[in-house]
């Protein structure tokens, strides 16, 4: 990896964090100049972490206005949360042919860390990752990478909605998933999967 995309990883990282969590308001203009001081870099790497921002869609490049974050469309939840349910259960499906104690203790760690979060941000974070580490097994880079984009969607919403009601809780539904991976019944945990990412609508 070169150094130009390790700086632009960073930059991507900082500034998408404080768009999905409210810090970055839609609407904001995005200077270059003002992220290459910041982060103490040249201006291509942050046009390439601007270019992902927008390929993501939490920045747009509007003519004459420059790149700004994109507006919340609470419209769009629903779709959102529709295509993690159809593309997690079928990520989860293919998951359980490779499903091997590590691969269990990974989930079963990565469900520990979430509920040990003690505000939203490090959860949101935590349950991010538990996702990723019971769907990654699937071997499906294409697939995962979709999900990914539609988790920091997800995670706009949340914060948007949720952050002055958000407390520390034992999630249950990640227990019983891992429970239902530990026993291969993959019926049950794509049931509760289901289940589990409705109740965010």
């Amino acid at each position: 990896m070169s150094v130009s995309a390790t700086i632009s990883d960073r930059i991507y990282h900082a500034l998408s964090e404080r768009i999905v969590t409210g810090a970055l308001p839609a609407g904001e203009k995005l200077r270059q100049d003002h992220i290459a001081r910041d982060f103490n870099a040249s201006h291509v790497p942050v046009r390439e972490a601007l270019l992902r921002l927008e390929a993501h869609g939490l920045a747009q490049s509007i003519p004459r206005r420059g790149m700004r974050v994109t507006a919340l469309d609470p419209s769009e939840i629903r779709e959102v949360i529709e295509m993690r349910v159809s593309l997690e259960l079928l990520a989860l499906q293919n998951a359980f042919a490779h499903l091997g104690s590590a691969e269990l203790e990974a989930a079963d760690a990565a469900r520990l860390a979430c509920d040990a979060a003690t505000d939203m941000a490090d959860w949101e974070q935590k349950n991010r990752a538990f996702h990723r580490v019971i769907l990654s097994p699937c071997g499906m880079p294409r697939l995962l990478a979709t999900i990914d984009d539609l988790h920091i969607a997800s995670a706009r919403h949340l914060f948007a909605n949720w952050k002055h009601r958000w407390s520390q809780r034992v999630d249950t539904d990640h227990a019983l998933i891992v429970q239902a991976m530990r026993r291969r019944d993959v019926t049950t945990a794509c049931d509760i999967l289901r289940r589990h990412l409705r109740r965010v609508r």
